[in-house]
């Protein structure tokens, strides 16, 4: 029996095999999803790393894994990430950082005929996707330099993350822009009292993921962690890594996302958010409104104005700072949805038998994914 047949036998031993698509734990917790056929699971080189969001699971994941190893059965093996899980989601968007770093590195240890990857984050998970690549991030070999990258693999003249060509950066429903801001976290209905309460006693409930998300970090004097993410800096490649994607694209929920407000996932001033009325494809019905922006230099954003919906200077410098490498940007709405309150979860189809109506959100995803 040939070796990758081997490897493959083996591996749906050790895992469950259900409607074409083989699933399996590791000792970690881990997901990995894959073909149940040998010969389209061993021709896939495209590792697609799914990253939950705070106090998750990997079975956050397990709907859209399946769909895309249907779909894509030749072409992905999926690997949904649980190094960071449910409390562990507490300690520090840097800290899960590391851990799905390392997650990374080994998987791909293990698997050497991968060539591509891609990452898909949700919520929180966005944000410590960014700060993993920015770890896993080689720049392209000089002529008098050799670098190997962390899975000791060789690296030739183009920038890789962990040996792989970067290929998808999409997250869904993240708050790229943190959550201090006007509005930031719906819940607390743009009551600055509420808001500002919410940032002093954070940490009590989020400890240190908290702060990271309210901005009030202050890791030995240096500035903020998501300001320090939109510069390569601390030996970490935050924007090389990201500018290196053949794509960018963030999902966001326009309306009765409780956790994540609509301004600070789609990377956008509140001048700047779209209007929008009906469904524009009715292969989609919950995708309201569709924009391929364009890279901007800091000089070149418009300044914010006080009337510009409470934007701050720090969310400000990270809005610049994000908006100088392109990005797809995706609106959804499930303002007449049956679980519409619930939309941050139905955006990722966290529960299939409660939150299916976000499927066409998946589809849409996975329709982009090889374009």
């Amino acid at each position: 029996m040939p070796v990758a047949e081997r490897r493959s036998s083996a591996a749906m031993e050790n895992g469950v095999v259900e409607n074409g698509v083989c699933s399996s734990e590791s000792a970690t917790g881990s997901r990995y999803v894959w073909s149940s056929k040998e010969s389209e699971y061993s021709s896939a080189d495209h590792l697609v790393v799914m990253v939950h969001g705070i106090m998750g699971t990997a079975a956050d994941w397990k709907f859209g894994a399946e769909q895309f190893v249907k779909t894509l059965p030749d072409k992905v093996i999926v690997h949904c990430s649980e190094r960071n899980v449910s409390t562990l989601t507490l300690d520090g968007v840097d800290v899960m950082g590391e851990r799905l770093a390392e997650e990374v590195i080994e998987l791909t240890q293990k698997k050497p005929n991968l060539c591509k990857i891609s990452f898909i984050g949700h919520s929180v998970g966005g944000l410590v996707a960014r700060y993993a690549i920015g770890r896993l991030y080689r720049p392209p070999k000089s002529d008098n330099t050799e670098h190997s990258s962390p899975n000791g693999r060789e690296e030739d003249s183009r920038s890789t993350l962990a040996g792989l060509e970067p290929m998808n950066f999409i997250t869904v429903a993240t708050p790229h822009l943190g959550s201090r801001g006007n509005k930031q976290v719906p819940f607390l209905f743009g009551v600055p009292a509420f808001e500002k309460l919410a940032s002093a006693v954070i940490h009590l409930i989020f400890r240190r993921t908290g702060r990271h998300l309210f901005l009030n970090d202050d890791d030995n004097g240096k500035p903020p962690l998501l300001k320090r993410m939109i510069e390569d800096c601390d030996g970490c490649y935050f924007m090389s890594a990201l500018r290196s994607f053949k794509r960018r694209v963030v999902y966001s929920n326009v309306g009765y996302d409780h956790i994540v407000g609509w301004k600070t996932s789609c990377i956008r001033r509140n001048s700047e958010l779209p209007k929008w009325e009906n469904t524009i494809d009715e292969k989609y019905p919950h995708i309201v409104y569709e924009e391929h922006c364009k890279a901007y230099d800091a000089e070149q954003c418009e300044p914010t104005s006080a009337e510009d919906g409470g934007s701050d200077e720090l969310e400000e410098e990270l809005l610049k700072g994000l908006s100088r490498v392109s990005w797809e940007k995706v609106d959804v709405s499930f303002h007449s949805s049956r679980h519409r309150f619930a939309a941050h979860s139905v955006i990722q189809v966290k529960n299939k038998s409660v939150h299916i109506e976000g499927e066409d959100v998946i589809r849409h995803i996975m329709d982009h994914f090889l374009k």
